[in-house]
């Protein structure tokens, strides 16, 4: 009788049969021995769980359990292993999601509107609302918006508003899915890189602060994990 288990991802909590949770143990293990050297290892592994969780929301197909073809799946958006030549566990059920894996992380996904912290003056509203539109400098945007409110404050409410209500790209899918780009093992890798080295430059003392502040992935980047026979109501 296959067993269940409860697991936290990335802060989400989900029920996973027994040889998926086996098998994304696996993966994750993989990918930690993968990153644990380079910079900001700590957050790209973080920012692997939390897309991974979103992908198991968004294609459970009302199911109540993740089960090997939801991992599979989500696998095959994220990337294998062998794609950026990380050693591989041979329990990792990865052969299904090879053959369409490279495709999926190819593919760009469609723009979503966040505040972008990185390249804000006081929200970060105009830069972010610059990326959704594919606009290069928003410096544009920013001019726009002070030549709005100098000539009767049209632009104040709007913009209040729009930092009320609209998130702040907090993650490397965040800040990916704002510019549409592809949202994989890759791309949030260089994402976090880029963000270390730009901390970097800016001092060590801010690098430390940023970093600390966010929350890191448990060691065993799975939280917590309870048994259960399958079936067992909770």
């Amino acid at each position: 009788m296959n067993k269940i288990v409860n697991i936290n991802l990335g802060g989400y909590p989900f029920t996973i049969d027994e040889d998926a949770y086996a098998n994304l143990r696996n993966y994750l293990n993989t990918l930690h021995t993968h990153f644990q050297t380079s910079e900001g290892a700590d957050e790209i592994m973080y920012d692997i769980e939390v897309r991974l969780a979103e992908l198991f929301t968004e294609n459970k197909g009302g199911q109540d359990i993740i089960n090997l073809k939801n991992l599979n799946d989500a696998i095959s958006i994220m990337g294998t292993p062998a794609d950026f030549g990380a050693a591989i566990d041979e329990e990792v059920p990865l052969s299904s999601a090879k053959t369409k894996a490279k495709k999926a992380r190819r593919s760009k996904t469609g723009r979503r509107l966040f505040r972008d912290p990185d390249d804000k003056v006081i929200g970060g509203v105009c830069s972010g609302l610059s990326a959704y539109f594919g606009i290069s400098d928003p410096l544009w945007l920013r001019i726009f918006a002070l030549i709005l409110i100098f000539t009767g404050g049209i632009a104040v409410i709007p913009y209040i508003i729009l930092m009320i209500i609209v998130p702040e790209a907090t993650s490397s899918a965040d800040k990916l899915a704002m510019k549409g780009e592809p949202i994989n093992i890759d791309t949030i890798a260089k994402t976090v890189k880029d963000e270390v080295e730009d901390l970097v430059d800016r001092g060590s003392e801010t690098l430390n602060s940023t970093f600390n502040s966010k929350k890191k992935p448990m060691k065993d980047h799975l939280g917590f994990a309870q048994v259960y026979p399958k079936g067992f109501l909770f």
